[in-house]
């Protein structure tokens, strides 16, 4: 039997990285739908998972920009901001300390540092923030969340009590934290931290381990960077535990030091963003993102949006850059219908160039047949 012309439809996807945001992506997808169904009630609901593009959807959801210039993951400077709604601060670690900001290398592993992230907070709180949502990935650092800390006020000392430096490489000095100043500076605010990321602070499957390499840890500064992070835990007095490691550690620094709790990226955007309620209204919902693979079934925008829908009853048809996964592994995960640009276009490249249009074109024929 053929399924009823959806007459109400929610469009909910996720970045395209390299390409375009999600507020673009839903703003193409929703233009196809409209070309194929004008009579069709539209609603876009760009969505992330607390990653990448996160700030863009919080900025649609009536957010409001705040530009920063902080100290970058070595100390120079770079222009970031954040995002306030509704007395809420959304701080996005990689706009002050993003691996993009450096070029990997032994070296950059150990020296590179969060005070840039601490500078974003301690501006927030300044303008009367009363909760910090902070975003994790992407991050140059392995620093354990330290030079954030240090921002905020934290005075990390050595044995001899004097000043500890920045950077993951210098918690092999660290002795003592002393956090009244950080503390009174929080005063009642709440901090959240929003990753999907489940590695604890430190040990085989710890920050330094697991993602190091990526920020240019040789195996001799992995095995420095894991011995320091559990001395920046002793200093703490922190027992360590999943989603600490999140963000080279940021994570694990917050929990230590300012009552952090670790939520859901994607469930912390669906609660601001209301999309919950609009698919359950909705006949069809099309999500997406630039490579639906693997990795978007574990804990992704796409998979938690087919969720939200497969509770309510609600077809999901998927438009991706590309897709890596069968017909059944759609299936199961909720998505009846899909389609890549990648298919569509005479090369990747193309692809990426052209992705609004194809975006548009496409679905518009997806929504003929979903």
């Amino acid at each position: 039997m053929t399924a009823p012309v959806p007459r109400r439809v929610v469009v909910a996807p996720d970045t395209f990285k390299g390409s375009l945001t999600a507020v673009e992506a839903a703003e193409a997808v929703g233009a196809g739908v409209r070309d194929a169904l004008p009579d069709a009630g539209v609603a876009l609901c760009p969505v992330a998972d607390g990653g990448e593009g996160t700030l863009d959807v919080l900025l649609a959801a009536g957010g409001t920009r705040v530009d920063r210039r902080v100290s970058g993951p070595l100390s120079d400077p770079v222009d970031a901001w954040y995002v306030l709604l509704d007395g809420t601060a959304y701080v996005e670690s990689a706009r002050a300390c993003g691996i993009e900001h450096v070029t990997p290398s032994p070296e950059v592993a150990l020296a590179a540092h969060t005070h840039g992230v601490g500078e974003l907070m301690a501006d927030a709180l300044g303008r009367g923030a009363r909760q910090v949502v902070l975003t994790v990935g992407g991050t140059a650092s392995t620093d354990g969340g330290s030079g954030m800390l240090q921002a905020l006020g934290a005075r990390l000392t050595d044995r001899d009590r004097r000043p500890v430096g920045l950077g993951g490489g210098a918690l092999a000095d660290v002795v003592s934290v002393d956090l009244t100043e950080t503390r009174a500076l929080l005063g009642d605010a709440r901090i959240r931290v929003a990753t999907d990321v489940t590695n604890p602070l430190h040990g085989t499957n710890g920050a330094a381990a697991v993602f190091g390499p990526q920020k240019g840890a040789s195996p001799a500064e992995v095995t420095l960077l894991r011995a320091n992070l559990e001395r920046w835990a002793e200093a703490l007095d922190f027992t360590d535990r999943p989603s600490a490691g999140a963000g080279g550690g940021i994570s694990g620094g917050a929990m230590a030091a300012l009552g952090a709790s670790a939520e859901s990226g994607f469930d912390l955007v669906v609660e601001l963003t209301g999309v919950a309620e609009a698919i359950s209204g909705a006949d069809l919902v099309i999500t997406g993102e630039g490579s639906l693979d693997a990795q978007s079934l574990a804990g992704k925008a796409p998979a938690g949006i087919a969720a939200l829908a497969r509770r309510h009853g609600v077809r999901v048809a998927a438009i991706a850059g590309r897709i890596a996964l069968t017909h059944g592994e759609l299936a199961d995960a909720g998505i009846t219908t899909s389609v890549a640009l990648a298919d569509h276009a005479p090369s990747a490249g193309v692809a990426v160039r052209d992705a609004a249009a194809l975006l548009r074109r496409l679905s518009a024929d997806l929504v003929r047949c979903a």
